[in-house]
């Protein structure tokens, strides 16, 4: 399995109903790309639309320096201007899939049926499905191949409820995550307090609440990762004997 990242990111730069610019949240990007480039994976960009994705001047208040670092590198910012689109993207080349978030993708995550169809084909052959923030909304409507829900009986995070009205964005937003979190049968939990980082991990499904999650959340991918990476090189090494067993 290759050690290669599909990271998602959102093409929706204004709320529909309200004048105000959204986007992705930078930090959820770039904190999770820093670490897993440093680990020796490599990353590509997909969007449901494909082409240029915006970033929520929001998410630049008060951004720490790794982000600056980010927004000022050219080649990471051209990359943005033009990602993938879902139909470039082959799901066989990549060991795993990343959901960033920023409201917009509320409007352009959850029903984009090629990108639920990558993200199937990723976890079905074994890879890692991970999710931040408002991205986790891209794993709602994930049917595997029996049909069932991909949340359905795991252990799930993503933006709460309480978070959602502190952003005083939970009118606006076309509905709250943590809900919806749950009426697809996920058992979602969150942190004690509100911003506070809260990682959740479930096999190879491994979501964070909020933007102060994605460090934690991105050291826990790479491992997980690597397990995947390991077992498949043993799985596949030439001349591998494969035992078999006899019932009694």
């Amino acid at each position: 399995m290759n050690k290669k990242l599909l990271v998602v990111l959102t093409n929706t730069a204004k709320y529909p109903t309200i004048p105000r610019a959204t986007g992705l949240w930078l930090g959820e990007a770039v904190h999770f790309i820093d670490k897993v480039q440093q680990a020796g994976f490599a990353v590509d960009y997909v969007s449901p639309a494909g082409g240029c994705v915006p970033i929520d001047p929001h998410s630049l208040r008060m951004a720490p320096e790794l982000d600056w670092q980010w927004y000022d590198d050219k080649t990471f910012m051209n990359r943005l201007g033009a990602t993938l689109s879902p139909g470039q993207v082959k799901a066989e080349q990549y060991s795993a899939i990343y959901y960033t978030g920023g409201h917009g993708v509320m409007w352009d995550f959850p029903d984009n049926q090629p990108l639920q169809e990558l993200a199937r084909r990723i976890h079905e052959r074994g890879g890692a499905v991970a999710a931040v923030c408002h991205g986790v909304v891209g794993l709602l409507n994930i049917k595997l191949s029996d049909n069932s829900l991909l949340l359905k009986g795991r252990r799930v995070t993503g933006f709460s409820n309480t978070e959602e009205k502190l952003a005083e964005l939970d009118e606006v937003v076309p509905f709250l995550t943590e809900n919806e979190l749950g009426a697809r049968g996920g058992e979602y939990s969150k942190a004690d307090d509100p911003w506070a980082p809260y990682v959740v991990e479930d096999g190879s499904l491994i979501t964070g609440q909020n933007p102060a999650s994605t460090t934690g959340l991105a050291p826990r991918w790479v491992l997980q990762v690597k397990r995947i990476t390991r077992r498949s090189a043993r799985h596949d090494a030439p001349g591998r004997a494969r035992s078999t067993r006899t019932a009694p």
